[in-house]
């Protein structure tokens, strides 16, 4: 008999911390599909009324059933000296990364209620 683990999809900045905040996003794919890139930008991210509690911001991590995508390519931006935002980076590197993230989206997507725009 197979176990099937159940695990909401979900994005960390810290390592055990769900982010609450669900981010803007953007994609990019060149025109020959062989890379992308997803960009992810979190208004007031949970993370700062935390971090001083559970520890530093060490990466991207978008975890969901087939495991963990991750990215140390982010940075908080500053408003009057106080953190207003993180703009976060996933670069994919091939057509199967883009499938693996895409696949990761759809699941988080489903669990937020957020839905893909087209431009």
């Amino acid at each position: 008999m197979a176990v099937i683990m159940m695990v909401k999809p979900t994005i960390r900045f810290i390592q055990g911390t769900d982010e609450q905040t669900v981010p803007d996003g953007r994609l990019t794919k060149s025109r020959d599909g062989t890379n992308g890139m997803a960009i992810f930008k979190f208004d007031q991210p949970s993370i700062f009324y935390s971090s001083g509690e559970v520890g530093d911001i060490t990466g991207l991590y978008m975890i969901d059933k087939e495991g963990v995508l991750q990215s140390v390519e982010e940075s908080a931006n500053f408003v009057n000296g106080k953190p207003s935002g993180v703009e976060a980076k996933y670069v994919m590197q091939s057509p199967r990364e883009w499938d693996r993230f895409m696949r990761f989206m759809e699941r988080y997507s489903n669990a937020n209620g957020l839905q893909f725009i087209k431009r």
